[in-house]
């Protein structure tokens, strides 16, 4: 979860003050670029951003409802918020969950907010603002960058393809909350990371509910940009967004990707260079039983043979997952299933959720729930397992010279640094930790890339002396 303000904005010069708009984000990335939307409108219109709740006019909370500590983190906020300003819009996947008895359960824990929307609702949130803070505009003055306002450091954002999942997976309510898939434009798509690219992005993640399934509800329709027809497919959007990152010698790298047959067409991409070799896979378990239960559309053994067809295509590729631990009707001998999975898909990055009774999801009414701490005793042990192949492959890369992006590079990297290589997303994966170069007229800067050797490892990180 992370919660992001903005630097305020200058004041309109045409003579009244520009309201302030506390902002907090929270949830995942589809959620941050529901935010940068938003941001984006309220700069637009002239609007000022406040970094307290205190000094704000009023406050907008972008939620999320995913597991219940998101719940109760976004509940909290909104009441931080109440009781620091008073004024409160909310929108986010929380504002879409119904309490007991049907009742919305933001309004029925906090009455006094202004006014609830769910995700990806940005003029309604627009609207509710405008109602409770009309603006001042001065359209000569209160310009927006044409990439619009991002809540992530200058040298990468997220770029979102589409909204909502057809999928109807037993632990997952996200269709009851940002509805059936959505694809965007491919026009559209593209122009935003042409605009991002310009603007100095050297990092551009490509989210959505399912990144696989981009352009099945408009049956593969035909777009067009730069003037030439593209098809709305996620091989093509690869293609093309390959093309625009080689000019400007960035990186595109792939979240949320299911495993269908034609992700085997993005290998010879990633394989040179075109597309970072990572994939964000999210398998959640290996059992043909359990997928079945799960709602889930791939069973492990198919699984496990694409794994190996990929890594033959591009030896380079690093794949991240995550997986539940304890769902229920679990038997123990699934589980070991899921752990001989692990040690043999050799998954690079993993990560793993004790399985939570998500109000609204289907699971909850299946036989066999597990007590709370045997679904935590298994997440254990498969965090146990994932760890030692994670570190046996991290150890695999000391000696190797690798590209790694800086993020953070005090005293321009005189004294070390913070960055990260192909094979680690911003926040969810490790990093490359930079010792002090070993050339005093070595420097380095945040943003652009750098060569390091690696010398070690350091938990889920490696450690290398940049060159």
């Amino acid at each position: 979860m992370t919660a992001d303000t903005l630097a305020p904005v200058a004041p309109s010069t045409s003579g009244a003050t520009a309201p302030k708009i506390g902002f907090v984000s929270l949830g995942c990335p589809k959620a941050l670029t529901d935010s940068e939307l938003i941001l984006t409108q309220l700069r637009a219109e002239g609007y000022a951003t406040s970094k307290t709740f205190a000094g704000a006019d009023l406050v907008i909370v972008n939620t999320c409802g995913f597991i219940d500590d998101a719940v109760k983190e976004s509940l909290d906020t909104i009441g931080e918020a109440l009781a620091e300003n008073g004024k409160v819009i909310v929108t986010g996947c929380l504002g879409a969950k119904g309490g007991d008895g049907g009742d919305n359960l933001v309004r029925k824990m906090h009455p006094s907010v202004l006014a609830v929307t769910g995700p990806h609702a940005a003029n309604e949130v627009m609207d509710a603002v405008h109602r409770h803070s009309p603006k001042p505009h001065d359209p000569f003055v209160d310009l927006v960058p044409s990439q619009g306002v991002k809540l992530t450091p200058r040298h990468y954002a997220y770029l979102k393809i589409s909204e909502g999942c057809n999928h109807r997976c037993s632990f997952c309510i996200i269709p009851s909350l940002r509805g059936d898939l959505v694809s965007r434009p491919i026009g559209d798509v593209l122009g935003e990371a042409q605009r991002l690219f310009d603007a100095g992005v050297k990092e551009l993640l490509v989210i959505s509910q399912d990144t696989s399934a981009y352009g099945v509800d408009v049956k593969f329709r035909t777009g067009f940009w730069d003037g030439r027809p593209v098809k709305t497919h996620m091989t093509e959007l690869c293609e093309k967004l390959a093309e625009i990152a080689a000019k400007h010698g960035a990186w595109v790298r792939l979240h949320y990707v299911y495993p269908y047959p034609h992700v085997d067409a993005i290998l010879p991409l990633m394989a040179s260079g075109g597309i970072l070799p990572y994939l964000d896979v999210p398998f959640q378990h290996s059992h043909p039983d359990m997928l079945k239960r799960m709602k889930r559309p791939a069973n492990g053994e198919k699984n496990l043979e694409r794994l190996q067809r990929w890594r033959a295509a591009c030896p380079e590729l690093v794949i991240r997952s995550t997986f539940i631990a304890g769902f229920p009707g679990e038997t123990e001998a699934e589980f070991e299933h899921l752990l001989d999975f692990m040690r043999e898909a050799q998954i690079d990055r993993a990560g793993c959720f004790a399985y939570s009774a998500v109000d609204g999801a289907t699971a909850n009414d299946l036989p066999g729930m597990l007590p709370i701490e045997l679904r935590e005793e298994r997440r254990a042990r498969f965090m146990a397992v994932a760890e030692a192949v994670s570190a046996a492959k991290l150890q695999r890369r000391v000696g190797a010279t690798m590209q790694v992006l800086v993020d953070a590079a005090p005293a321009l990297g005189r004294q070390g640094g913070v960055g990260r290589s192909y094979a680690d997303a911003p926040e969810i994966d490790g990093r490359v930790q930079l010792l002090p170069p070993e050339k005093a007229s070595k420097t380095l800067k945040v943003g652009e890339f750098a060569r390091a050797r690696i010398v070690g490892t350091r938990g889920h990180d490696l450690v290398g002396v940049p060159v």
